[in-house]
């Protein structure tokens, strides 16, 4: 069974920063986008989405740091027989033993008389003691979803088709970016004692003009000089589409402006803002400005602050 800690690549004590970032660096390696020529890697992609997933989980790390439960979050067998470390330990005439204490009574108690030993009472081991395991669900799948930053941004449906052919429309969650997953239960392989899961990971995609800050929103937006000297309404792009935004006149390249509200819904299910940078933008060979300045000088000592 597959030790989660191994898989990836981390010490059995990492914290939970660590963990993440040891499943980012596997997910973007692994993707079977980048890996279509090696099926191998889907396979340890998948491998690697389900360690994260158990070891992300504070109670099923602390279980299976206990032994309750495996690397595939399936129940050990009971009191750690046959899984390695129950804390017992081996008598020669058979039987068990745990620091003097007689698990005789515990044993028929629990498994209504399976525990006792062969023969009532000899030493031959604990005999009919054979409680079968609970049968396994079925593997969970990975999946990867590029979602548009716009769609990322608005926390708007998405549409996924699932390996049964099945397609259903995913609610993003408050707070996402790339790295987020998502469960779907009862979406993965079928097994015997139920389906597994499908896992979907996010990658919000970049966009052409749109930076990311936490949960706003960054923009340079060019304007040109008689907009910046006389001031105005300018549209200006957002997540949600166009809006106009006032300009002061003598605006300087540089100058930041808010639009509150127009950024990424924060795991508070608060939206952040859009900032706007305005850039002066100066055509290189217009007649009409060369013989404005021709005919003026700024007498302004614009750099004395830097002292030149």
């Amino acid at each position: 069974m597959a030790d989660p800690y191994s898989t990836l690549g981390i010490a059995r004590n990492a914290s939970e920063a660590e963990i993440k970032s040891a499943y980012r660096k596997l997910a973007k390696e692994l993707h079977p986008d980048r890996n279509k020529d090696n099926p191998q890697a889907a396979e340890k992609f998948s491998a690697a989405t389900n360690a994260y997933d158990l070891l992300s989980d504070k109670d099923k790390r602390a279980r299976f740091d206990r032994g309750e439960i495996d690397g595939d979050g399936n129940p050990t067998s009971p009191f750690g027989f046959g899984g390695g470390g129950g804390g017992f330990r081996g008598q020669p005439g058979g039987g068990f033993e745990s620091g003097g204490a007689d698990f005789g009574d515990i044993f028929e108690g629990l498994f209504g008389g399976a525990g006792r030993r062969a023969g009532g009472g000899g030493g031959g081991g604990f005999g009919g003691f054979g409680r079968q395991a609970p049968p396994q669900k079925g593997a969970n799948v990975a999946y990867r979803l590029a979602v548009q930053f716009n769609d990322a941004a608005t926390l708007s449906p998405q549409r996924i088709t699932l390996q049964d052919g099945k397609t259903i429309d995913l609610k993003l969650p408050a707070g996402v970016e790339t790295g987020t997953q998502m469960r779907l239960s009862g979406r993965g392989q079928a097994g015997p004692g139920g389906a597994g899961d499908a896992i979907v990971t996010i990658e919000v995609k970049p966009h052409p003009f749109f930076k990311r800050d936490g949960d706003n929103v960054l923009l340079d937006l060019p304007i040109t000089l008689d907009e910046a000297v006389k001031g105005g309404k300018v549209k200006v792009p957002t997540v949600d589409g166009p809006v106009m935004l006032g300009v002061t006149p003598g605006a300087a390249s540089g100058k930041t402006l808010r639009l509150r509200g127009k950024g990424f819904t924060g795991k508070d299910g608060q939206r952040g803002d859009q900032l706007v940078t305005l850039l002066i933008d100066v055509p290189a060979d217009d007649p009409a400005i060369q013989a404005l300045v021709e005919s003026w000088q700024d007498q302004r000592a614009v750099r004395a602050h830097l002292g030149v």
